[in-house]
């Protein structure tokens, strides 16, 4: 594994555009259960009941029920050593971009400065009826002693700026992930499953551009043979150690 960890350093040494693709496995490690894993949130609640738009367009109750348990998680959730690796990897010059299928903030708390949010975030909110945006905070106040938050303005139902089951992506978030994949020579696939579309074609773009793909997760994906190098392991123990094989490359070209 030490091979691995040195040859990684080389080539993002060697490397000009280096971007990240993460996905919930980066994130357990900072108390964010996957919520597809056994106990997740979908084996509690069914995505399709308390999770797709025409659920929340007929329903929205159900979603912000299902809330009283999601949201203190990613409230109360902090960056994890992956998370800030990725952080110092920019700071260094060498991540240009995270593009993150995770709505929960993360990187943006561990100072990564561009970070496409494909599926949205939990931290915002739109009115459905005027357009109105409100932050988290605001949502949560108008939530009070209701079950559902309604606009200020005009009383309509405000939905959450995540991306729900049968809603399409925002379409210039998903162009921009797409042109940093096309474009990068490094991609660091990280606790991604690459089973949700379109996010798990990303690596596939980065593939046929000529880039190198080094995977991070604890389990195979069904991309593992487009891979240059896998690194088998929890993301918050794998990346500190890329980090410092990075950081110990350049400690010895210095010298």
């Amino acid at each position: 594994m030490s091979d691995d960890f040195e040859k990684v350093a080389q080539i993002t040494e060697s490397s000009q555009r280096v971007v990240a693709l993460t996905g919930s496995g980066i994130s357990t490690e900072s108390g964010i259960p996957d919520f597809r894993s056994p106990g997740g949130l979908w084996t509690r609640y069914d995505p399709s009941v308390y999770a797709t738009y025409e659920s929340f367009i007929n329903d929205p109750t159900k979603f912000w029920e299902m809330s009283a348990e999601l949201h203190p998680l990613l409230e109360n959730a902090e960056p994890n050593a992956a998370h800030i690796a990725l952080a110092e990897l920019e700071r260094l010059g060498k991540c240009e971009a995270v593009i993150t299928q995770n709505i929960d903030n993360l990187h943006q708390e561990a100072d990564s400065s561009i970070v496409l949010e494909l599926h949205g975030t939990y931290r915002t909110g739109t009115c459905l009826s005027c357009g109105r945006q409100f932050d988290y905070d605001e949502i949560k106040e108008l939530a009070l002693g209701n079950v559902i938050p309604v606009c200020a303005s005009c009383v309509g139902t405000i939905k959450p700026d995540v991306v729900f089951f049968g809603e399409p992506l925002n379409a210039s978030v998903l162009q921009r992930a797409i042109e940093y994949a096309t474009s990068c020579d490094l991609m660091f696939v990280i606790g991604a499953g690459l089973e949700i579309f379109p996010a798990a074609t990303l690596p596939s773009y980065a593939h046929r551009s000529g880039a190198t793909l080094v995977f991070v997760n604890i389990t195979a994906t069904a991309y593992d043979e487009i891979a240059d190098i896998i690194l088998i392991g929890k993301a918050g123990e794998v990346m500190p150690q890329v980090l410092e094989a990075y950081r110990g490359l350049k400690g010895a070209v210095r010298d």
